[in-house]
């Protein structure tokens, strides 16, 4: 499968990674000199981008100035080799540049036309500017994130990665379409749709006016005893009871208080999340007479589910990525670095291709079109490649 990708910053370049992760070849459009701008986000990698490294391997760059007509004219010979278009450009652009699906679909009726944006096509917040921050607001998810006393958003660009699996799980199922009708479609991707359907939860326990859950930091909401306390070697582990037969036997093996379980105040998960802070100040205190081994261990026993918070050092170095061999390399035009499998894949050789540099596909994919090289010498001259 071929894809064509007008993308820039996050949502549009991984919902293509995933497809050059499963094989297809993405021909990623950028523009000339400059290039999508998340490649100078910061320098951490090498020079390069992080976010760059993370959402653009196994692609091939092709420097075009699509506003340009020649340029167009370009554009429109390599979608009629492409089984899929992806745009996430600014509001209203692909359609004033004639590639709108309406458009694009009665010159190409197979052309799958996947369209990423912040707030989907019509509606008043059509054309509004939209940030991963902007949208993790008026999704409502920063107002459910943070601590009592502050709202926060979430570490991650969750809202561009929301949009970009939903654009890949889309484009996979419309390639299945048309493999039966033989006709495209029209994926309208919108980054706050994507971002509302993961907040089913607060929207639901806020069902007809209800209040919604509190922000509780890194613990659970509502469900409790649900997420850090301190050993008393200074380190955090997160733990988590998930139910009452799992609550009877941390009273009686982590807790050596099997009478605990049964207190009218602590017998039920709603009950124990009325009564969370008595509660918490005697697990905390349980957990602060203990090691972090010990600890680890009596959650082990009991058995529940616990972790450390490893912090991005010990991330890279995580036992079960290594056991699983999950990390291999990655060239890129500074070096080769590490890379994460594409997660699923186990018994079968991953594509881990290159990342690459600006431009650096675009003689080969002009030559393919047809273009000699006193053409393509022409094109770069005038600024069109």
């Amino acid at each position: 499968m071929t894809v064509v990708s007008l993308e820039q910053a996050i949502a549009a370049p991984f919902a293509t990674r995933q497809l050059a992760d499963l094989g297809a070849r993405v021909i990623k459009i950028e523009r000339p000199g400059v290039g999508d701008f998340a490649r100078g986000y910061d320098t951490r990698v090498n020079g390069m981008s992080s976010h760059f490294v993370w959402t653009n391997r196994s692609k091939e760059s092709l420097t075009l100035d699509f506003k340009d007509e020649e340029g167009r004219s370009i554009l429109s010979s390599l979608l009629e080799k492409a089984d899929v278009f992806v745009q996430n450009l600014a509001p209203g652009a692909a359609s004033r540049l004639g590639l709108s699906y309406d458009q694009l679909h009665a010159q190409h009726p197979s052309l799958i036309v996947c369209d990423i944006s912040g707030y989907g096509t019509g509606g008043p917040y059509e054309q509004f500017k939209a940030y991963d921050l902007m949208v993790q607001s008026e999704a409502g998810l920063v107002s459910v994130t943070g601590t009592e006393n502050e709202m926060s958003k979430v570490g991650i660009s969750v809202s561009d990665i929301a949009a970009g699996m939903y654009a890949y799980s889309s484009i996979l199922a419309a390639l299945l379409e048309r493999g039966r009708t033989g006709a495209g479609s029209h994926l309208d991707v919108s980054m706050l749709e994507s971002t509302v359907e993961w907040m089913g939860f607060p929207l639901y326990y806020a069902f007809e006016e209800a209040a919604a859950p509190p922000r509780a930091g890194a613990a659970h909401a509502t469900i409790f005893p649900y997420g850090p306390f301190s050993t008393g070697d200074g380190t955090t582990v997160m733990m988590a009871v998930q139910n009452e037969r799992e609550w009877q036997n941390f009273c009686t093996t982590f807790m050596s208080d099997p009478a605990l379980a049964t207190r009218s105040e602590f017998s039920t998960n709603s009950a124990r999340n009325e009564h969370r802070e008595e509660l918490g100040t005697m697990i905390a205190h349980r957990f602060n007479e203990l090691t972090t081994e010990a600890a680890e261990e009596l959650l082990a026993q009991v058995p529940l589910a616990h972790a450390r918070v490893n912090d991005m050092a010990g991330v890279w170095a995580h036992p079960q990525l290594k056991a699983r061999q999950r990390w291999h390399e990655v060239e890129t035009g500074a070096g080769t670095i590490p890379a994460l499998s594409p997660p699923a894949f186990t018994d079968t050789k991953v594509r881990m291709d290159p990342v690459p540099d600006l431009g650096e596909h675009t003689d080969r994919i002009l030559t393919e079109l047809g273009l000699g090289t006193d053409d393509i010498a022409r094109l770069r001259e005038h600024n069109v490649v």
